[in-house]
């Protein structure tokens, strides 16, 4: 063997050998598709909607909490889609950080009812908006009152072993990772977790990557999502462009969600445009797919 031979084997062996972390890491990523009920487009019942998201590749929906609770587990079964997790229903409009003592009481009644759901469905996580602060709440209102009633509902979500996640949205509330950890460090449970919405922070707050690298192992879901800095071209509240047409640097994400160990459910919510029939809500989940191959 001459010596250029050599240090071609050589150099193409260690070239080899560096690409072993990468490869090794893809194989071990374990993300399971799902959709948030609310973002499907497909007219219909619960059951046509659930078999129109198993036909376009999803393994997995996340329900509202207060559906009819017999209907979406029929679903679940004919369908055989599994529940990823669920969505409280009520947190919008009876926000835990109301004023008024009535309003925090129906909200937390809906994170109660949420996590009954959940522990019917098989979902581990209940999605919670905390609070929101405006409309005459501040920030520190909103703090100390959405932690009250969280902690009123903890027991309940022990006894079921259901994890409530609280997660970021445009609520004027917790905009930095730091808050975040803050955040759950003051409610101070195990059965208290993050979910992250990757697009929620892109825009204003981000990037993703740096919110899923401070708040690690803390993540209990997330909500793929994409966004854009640039005018949508409707103008319609609330359009986000499709997947990997936006500014979010999915490698980079998916290289921190991978350093944090996270793993299992990956839940849409992009606009219920792209998931209106099998065909849209499949070009949904092949982009999915690239994405986590990445």
């Amino acid at each position: 063997m001459n010596r250029r031979s050599f240090l071609k084997i050589t150099v193409g062996g260690a070239a080899a050998v560096a690409l072993v972390p990468t490869a090794s890491a893809a194989a071990k990523r374990n993300l399971r598709k799902a959709i948030m009920y609310s973002t499907i487009g497909v007219k219909g019942s619960v059951l046509e909607k659930f078999r129109a998201m198993k036909e376009a590749g999803f393994e997995g929906v996340e329900p509202m909490g207060a559906m009819n609770r017999d209907e979406v587990l029929a679903a679940l079964k004919e369908s055989g889609l599994q529940a990823a997790s669920v969505c409280d229903h009520i947190h919008w409009v009876k926000p835990l950080s109301a004023p008024d003592e009535a309003t925090r009481q129906l909200g937390l009644d809906g994170l109660l009812q949420s996590l009954r759901d959940a522990r019917a469905y098989g979902a581990g996580s209940v999605l919670l908006v905390p609070g929101i602060a405006r409309d005459g709440v501040s920030y520190e209102q909103c703090w100390e009152r959405s932690i009250v009633e969280i902690k009123k509902a903890i027991p309940v979500a022990k006894e079921l072993g259901v994890k409530i996640s609280i997660e970021n949205v445009g609520n004027n509330f917790i905009t930095t990772p730091e808050q975040a950890m803050s955040y759950l460090d003051a409610i101070d449970s195990e059965w208290v977790g993050w979910h992250f919405d990757i697009g929620n922070v892109g825009r204003n707050y981000g990037p993703a990557e740096r919110w899923i690298q401070v708040l690690g192992k803390r993540i209990v879901r997330i909500h793929v999502k994409d966004f854009s800095t640039k005018p949508t071209v409707s103008g319609a509240r609330g359009e986000r462009p499709k997947l990997l047409d936006g500014e979010t640097n999915w490698p980079a994400v998916m290289d921190a969600l991978d350093r944090a160990g996270y793993q299992g459910w990956a839940i849409s919510e992009q606009p219920a445009s792209q998931a209106a029939d099998v065909r849209t809500a499949r070009d949904l989940a092949e982009r999915m797919d690239k994405i986590f191959a990445f």
